[in-house]
C-alpha cells in the first residue's frame, strides 16, 4: 500500500473516531449505575444460578464494561451489553432483595437510570 493511501485511510479513521466516541455524560451514568449495583449491601445478585454479594456484582460489571468498551457508545448499550445477562449463558441476572423480592437486573438498572435522569427537587426555602 502506498504512503498517500495510508495516510487518506489514517485521516478517514481518525475523524471517524469521535463519532464513536462515548459522551461523558454516558461515563457519568454508567458510573452511577455501576455504584449503585455496589451499594445494595441488602441484596443478593444471581448470575447463572450462582449467587453473589454486591461488591462481586459491580466488579463482574465492571469487568464487562472493560471487554465490551467499544460497542458501548450509551448507558442503554451498557445496560443491554453488560448489566442484562450472561452472554455466555444467555440467562438474564436477577437481584434478590431483603424482602424477598426478585427483579431482573435490567428492570432495577432503568429505575436507577430513571432517578439519575430525574430533575431534582426545588430548595427549601
Amino acid at each position: 500500500m502506498n504512503n498517500r493511501l495510508v495516510c487518506i485511510l489514517f485521516l478517514l479513521l481518525a475523524l471517524a473516531a469521535p463519532a464513536f466516541a462515548r459522551d461523558a455524560i454516558e461515563d457519568q451514568k454508567i458510573g452511577f449505575l455501576i455504584a449503585a449495583v455496589a451499594d445494595l449491601h441488602d441484596a443478593t445478585f444471581i448470575r447463572n444460578g450462582t449467587e453473589y454479594d454486591a461488591q462481586h456484582a459491580a466488579d463482574h460489571i465492571r469487568m464487562k464494561f472493560r471487554y465490551a468498551d467499544r460497542r458501548v457508545n450509551t448507558v442503554e448499550d451498557f445496560i443491554v451489553c453488560c448489566g442484562t445477562g450472561s452472554s455466555m449463558s444467555g440467562e438474564p441476572y436477577t437481584i434478590k432483595f431483603a424482602d424477598g423480592r426478585i427483579v431482573p437486573s435490567a428492570d432495577f438498572l432503568h429505575e436507577k437510570l430513571a432517578e439519575f435522569r430525574a430533575p431534582e427537587p426545588p430548595a427549601a426555602p
